[in-house]
Parts: structure tokens; C-alpha cells; sequence
């Protein structure tokens, strides 16, 4: 966030302290080919990735729960794309895919049936 919307905002500086507690609190697990997708992205995509992490950090259940085969992840909107995770334990989030909405949802399946199997 820029200098100018903070003041426009005016987020004290106890709130600001307060929220850093908080992302603290919780260690956010990326694989490695989730890192090696942000990576590759595109610089504007990349930010909005990485302030969506951040609003995850502060407040895990900010995503939408999903239902049937993907229950117990969350998935949290970021322009046309969709960051998929779940809350390992009260202090872990681990990501488990990323990618544009069209096909993310089948992506995350997948991973979640070879993870069973192993």
C-alpha cells in the first residue's frame, strides 16, 4: 500500500503494530512449484499476490470454504485467479494451488487425490 493511501486511510500506528502480530502468528507453507508460478508472474499480478497472502496471514478465514471434494480448503479471490488453501494447524497455512478460476478447481482435486494416495 503507498504512502498516500495509508494517510488517506489513516491507519494508526497500533493497528498497523497489531496486524503485524498477527501475520506472525501464522507461517504460511508455499511449495515449490507455487513459488516457481509466482515467480514467473507478471510484476502487477505478483503484487496483488502478494498483498492477498498478506490479507490471508492476517485473517485465515477471509477465503471461501469450499464444499464436497475440496472440504477443508479455502479459496481466496484475486482478480480472475484463486489462491486455494488450508489451515494446516492454528498457526500453519499451507498453499496448495494457484491459478485462473476457469481450471483451478480440478487442478486442486487432482493434487488432493495424489496426496491421498501417498
Amino acid at each position: 500500500m503507498s504512502s498516500l493511501a495509508q494517510f488517506r486511510l489513516g491507519p494508526s500506528t497500533e493497528f498497523r503494530d497489531t496486524m503485524r502480530e498477527r501475520q506472525a502468528m501464522y507461517k504460511l507453507v508455499v511449495p515449490g512449484h507455487i513459488r516457481e508460478l509466482i515467480r514467473m508472474m507478471h510484476p502487477s499480478l505478483k503484487r496483488k499476490i502478494s498483498s492477498s497472502l498478506k490479507m490471508i496471514l492476517s485473517d485465515p478465514c477471509s477465503g471461501k470454504t469450499l464444499t464436497d471434494e475440496l472440504a477443508g480448503l479455502r479459496s481466496f479471490r484475486v482478480s480472475s485467479f484463486r489462491i486455494i488453501y488450508r489451515i494446516k494447524a492454528p498457526d500453519q497455512i499451507e498453499l496448495v494451488a494457484m491459478g485462473p478460476r476457469g481450471r483451478i478447481y480440478e487442478e486442486t482435486f487432482r493434487i488432493i487425490q495424489k496426496e491421498e494416495r501417498k
